[in-house]
């Protein structure tokens, strides 16, 4: 057996009812802070109550998009006046993202591209990022499990990480009714990004044990909860889902993604389209795509994914990837053309995919001309 680390919040707390306890853990960082929140401060404003009751200073910073270099230097210049000692995120993958970039950016003493990969020079943070509190609204990126904040470049047309290990939320509090009612369509998008991050981290060349046990009963399970929940509200089912995005957020931060990641970054900055959209629409083709050319224990892994969603599907393992992409079809997901990505893009994001951090990890290198065949089969 090979020897692996492991990476991960600090503290998680699961459960319904575990974001009560979310001021008082947010106190003792400091008397001083920044709460991010989505489009509309409605959803963070009893939190907030309940800080500034309680003593606290807090600055509400909104985020209503995914986010973006502008944005992040915005909010930095309204952030480093405010001289906060912590940053709370509540909401979806976005917020937490700008959470996280805040709280990393704060103390930085160089600028935002001295720390991006890709485009910029990719190194280490020179200090230490100010304590990161995490509290998810949807089930999907797993971002409060994970040490990087996936931000926008308009001017490359690219979407890349600001990443250290010290980016990790000091406390994770994933509280299942706080996704309740999400709308449908965020919840298929977001539901399909978990259950491909507990797919792609079990297929992963570089899976360990620890990854193993979170991802590999996270998929039956998260497919499950995401079927369900299309049919109907059900508490259970959003429980389970969070479980598994919460399971995929600590996988991919100890093992990776793969060629869906990969190709989504490089998508997501050319298209305003929403991350997990993109992932939904290229799971089935790529995991199609993977097990042409897989071998060994790549192989072993991607023909148990298949006969899992076969299962689910109730079709073959050869028909399941393709039953995958039916399936979320008729569930409302759009395919990549109708979220806003033209067949003549397709080359440039195929060759821009390849240099993505999370295409390192995929059971086969893929050629560009099969990452264009994916993305076909996606459209």
């Amino acid at each position: 057996m090979k020897g692996f680390g492991i990476l991960g919040p600090g503290r998680i707390l699961f459960g319904r009812g575990e974001a009560a306890k979310a001021p008082d853990l947010i106190r003792a960082f400091g008397v001083r802070g920044i709460v991010v929140h989505g489009a509309t401060a409605a959803r963070a404003q009893d939190l907030v109550n309940q800080l500034r009751t309680g003593g606290s200073e807090v600055l509400m910073l909104p985020c209503g998009s995914e986010p973006t270099v502008n944005m992040l230097e915005v909010a930095l210049a309204d952030a480093r006046a405010f001289d906060p000692l912590w940053v709370a995120a509540l909401g979806g993958g976005a917020v937490l993202d700008m959470g996280k970039a805040l709280a990393a950016m704060l103390p930085a003493p160089a600028g935002l591209m001295t720390y991006l990969e890709v485009v910029g020079q990719g190194l280490p943070l020179q200090a230490p990022p100010l304590p990161f509190i995490a509290l998810p609204t949807t089930s999907g990126t797993g971002a409060e499990a994970t040490k990087n904040a996936v931000i926008g470049v308009p001017a490359c047309s690219r979407k890349v990480s600001l990443r250290d290990d010290r980016m990790l939320a000091r406390i994770a509090i994933v509280d299942p009714a706080l996704t309740d009612h999400c709308p449908r369509a965020i919840t298929l998008a977001s539901g399909l990004d978990a259950i491909t991050q507990v797919i792609e981290p079990y297929v992963s060349t570089r899976a360990n044990p620890f990854t193993d046990a979170l991802t590999r009963p996270a998929i039956a399970m998260g497919l499950e909860a995401l079927m369900r929940l299309m049919q109907s509200e059900d508490a259970d089912a959003r429980d389970r889902l969070a479980w598994v995005s919460l399971c995929g957020g600590l996988a991919l931060a100890n093992s990776g993604l793969g060629a869906v990641h990969g190709l989504a970054g490089a998508i997501g900055g050319v298209v305003p389209a929403a991350h997990g959209a993109i992932c939904g629409a290229l799971l089935g083709p790529v995991i199609a795509m993977n097990r042409v050319r897989a071998s060994g224990l790549g192989a072993h892994r991607l023909a148990e994914v298949a006969q899992i969603l076969g299962h689910a599907f109730q079709c073959s393992a050869a028909q399941s990837p393709l039953a995958l992409a039916e399936w979320a079809k008729t569930a409302g997901l759009p395919g990549l053309a109708a979220q806003g990505l033209a067949e003549d893009q397709f080359p440039s994001v195929a060759e821009a995919a390849l240099l993505s951090s999370s295409m390192k990890a995929n059971p086969v290198v893929p050629t560009a001309h099969e990452l264009v065949l994916a993305l076909m089969a996606a459209k």
